[in-house]
């Protein structure tokens, strides 16, 4: 299953299985299409995972295309637990350390991150 946490100027996506990240990347939004359609091949991807808010109606038009389903799903939350999933996987060094991580801000984009839970959320509401 991919899952896309849709946006404006750059999307998060990530291939999910149960208990398993196979990918996770941030991409233009314009790019999207081309790269889903790469990711469908090489994972086997059998559904296509968008969260609800900001840019979701581009992004369900980009992919009018691929030929599995697209099913929208809630992503309410998704961006404040990404952040803390993003420092699970990548711990501030040095003196960060020392700031509460609910205060630091990732050094790069973690849209994946929000594409990674929803896709975690999906599979868990499936029973999967």
């Amino acid at each position: 299953m991919l899952a896309v946490d849709p946006g404006r100027d750059k999307c998060g996506i990530a291939v999910c299985r149960p208990g398993e990240v196979l990918a996770h990347r941030v991409v233009p939004s314009d790019a999207l299409a081309d790269v889903v359609r790469d990711w469908i091949t090489a994972y086997r991807v059998e559904a296509i995972v968008v969260g609800n808010s900001t840019g979701a109606a581009g992004v369900r038009t980009r992919l009018v295309g691929c030929a599995i389903p697209v099913v929208s799903v809630d992503e309410r939350g998704t961006t404040l637990l990404a952040r803390t999933r993003y420092f699970r996987d990548h711990p501030p060094r040095g003196l960060g350390r020392l700031i509460p991580r609910s205060l630091l801000v990732p050094p790069e984009p973690y849209d994946d991150y929000a594409a990674i839970l929803l896709g975690e959320a999906y599979l868990q509401s499936r029973g999967r």
